[in-house]
């Protein structure tokens, strides 16, 4: 058991029974909101389901289970053609502000040396960008998009991971 400031993070391959969990994270309204750029309906588990089975099926995707000691605590990704290869993670709400999502973003990249990577946030996602920023990433451009979970188009800030 790792101490409660700095929980020991784990990167697995994706196991079925992962996916129960992830779907419970996936509809908590508070982070669907600050992520902003969810699925249209989080509580549409045959969407959920055909979503994961796609996204588990494709060669060119790297899907991670986040662990902390041995819980289940969220995903990461990286997905997209080979110069557009973006990042993504989903921490459990009840994990944030505690390292674990720059723990796992760190850990995904030293997995996939390739660059350069991209990812996107909510502007006023805050906490992810500075997961981001802490993990080398760079402000690249500002971006307007739908936001299924807020219902409307926003802001959104693009980063850069470069070599």
């Amino acid at each position: 058991m790792s101490d409660l400031s700095h929980p020991e993070v784990v990167l697995r391959e994706i196991h079925d029974s992962d996916l129960p969990v992830f779907f419970r994270q996936m509809m908590d309204p508070e982070s669907v909101r600050m992520a902003a750029f969810t699925a249209k309906d989080p509580t549409d588990r045959d969407a959920f389901d055909a979503h994961w089975k796609r996204i588990r099926s494709l060669p060119d995707v790297v899907n991670r289970t986040v662990l902390v000691d041995g819980d289940v605590v969220g995903n990461a990704a990286v997905y997209g053609p080979p110069e557009e290869r973006e990042v993504t993670y989903w921490i459990d709400r009840a994990y944030w502000g505690r390292g674990i999502a720059t723990g796992a973003l760190r850990a995904l990249l030293a997995a996939v040396p390739e660059r350069p990577l991209f990812a996107r946030a909510a502007a006023d996602n805050v906490g992810s960008l500075r997961v981001l920023e802490k993990c080398g990433f760079r402000v690249s451009a500002q971006d307007r998009g739908f936001a299924n979970a807020r219902g409307e188009e926003i802001d959104e800030v693009v980063l850069t991971l470069e070599g």
